[in-house]
């Protein structure tokens, strides 16, 4: 097992996730995670915009199996776009229709998006659908397809790794799409599983949407691909205001501050929430060199409790046994 799919069963393990959200942030998430209220999020929002970055804005929420959970998280993004219309922030709502009700009911996780599509429709507010795992690909895409045909106010998320890839940027090209390469383990038969081919996909998916799409959000961390898009663009002739940058809250600050300040459109993927331990553990999966950061904040911290440090304590024992 690599350290990659260690950290992505770590993201699947109800247990821990339940664990997580009852320590709060002792382990590190305050790093990469802007809160775990509304009123936190939006003042992490302010501080954004005025180093000139807007923000898409994730309340952060898994394993999502009973109404009353779908219907709770429904409401908390609804008063998150009503503090963003309210306060006029440069903001939109990035959401995962699991969260809305999808493993529970097709047409009640319908009902849920599309209230939640309509208010920010109202305030001029885009709705990015993000992408989850392979079984919940197609269901999530038929949910876009039939909310867009009544607003068009929403987008999506394009995993660069899964095969059949290029053909949902070009079914979608007329849609705001972001493009990534993927967090999740999926098994050969449906992605691809080698970095060079995922890399390689990414580009192509980025310069076919940047030519043929309405607008292009390029998620990545990654130096060397930000480059790539500059020197393409500039090519192509593509004006600044057919795409944006975007990179995870906590992640590479100056790069994001710099490409701000060079004029390009970037935006901060904010994520808030006390259900922060799925995420955080892809987050370690995509980029397993974030351990090292995490584990300075912990562990230098006056503030840590016994709980951290055992916690700490157990992860580095099972990956010591399983990597040595």
């Amino acid at each position: 097992m690599s350290l990659k799919d260690f950290f992505i069963a770590l993201s699947e393990n109800q247990t821990l996730n339940s664990a997580a959200q009852k320590y709060g942030f002792k382990l590190g998430a305050q790093s990469v995670v802007a809160g775990t209220n509304i009123d936190e999020v939006i003042e992490s929002i302010k501080h954004l915009n005025a180093q000139g970055i807007s923000c898409t804005v994730d309340n952060l929420g898994e394993f999502v199996f009973e109404k009353s959970a779908a219907l709770a998280a429904k409401e908390q993004i609804l008063a998150v776009i009503e503090r963003i219309h309210s306060e006029n922030l440069d903001a939109h709502i990035s959401l995962k229709p699991s969260q809305l009700g999808l493993d529970i009911d097709f047409e009640f996780s319908y009902e849920n998006l599309k209230e939640i599509v309509a208010l920010a429709n109202e305030y001029q507010i885009f709705v990015n659908f993000d992408m989850e795992n392979y079984a919940r690909l197609h269901p999530s895409f038929e949910l876009l397809e039939k909310i867009h045909a009544e607003y068009d106010n929403v987008g999506t998320v394009i995993q660069a790794y899964f095969f059949e890839s290029d053909e949902n940027v070009e079914r979608f090209k007329d849609y705001r799409l972001r493009i990534v390469k993927g967090a999740y383990k999926e098994d050969e038969s449906v992605a691809y599983q080698n970095k060079a081919d995922i890399d390689r996909k990414f580009i192509e998916q980025i310069e076919y949407h940047l030519l043929h799409g309405k607008f292009t959000s390029i998620a990545t961390h990654d130096h060397n691909v930000i480059n790539h898009v500059k020197q393409f663009v500039d090519k192509h002739n593509i004006p600044n205001d057919k795409f944006e940058f975007q990179m995870l809250y906590g992640f590479r600050k100056e790069m994001q501050l710099g490409l701000a300040k060079e004029g390009y459109n970037f935006c901060t993927y904010v994520p808030f929430g006390n259900d922060w331990y799925g995420y955080f553990m892809r987050r370690l999966a995509e980029r397993p060199q974030n351990l090292t950061l995490v584990t300075k904040q912990v562990f230098t911290k006056k503030t840590n409790t016994i709980l951290a440090v055992a916690a700490g304590a157990f992860l580095a024992g099972r990956m010591s046994k399983k990597y040595r």
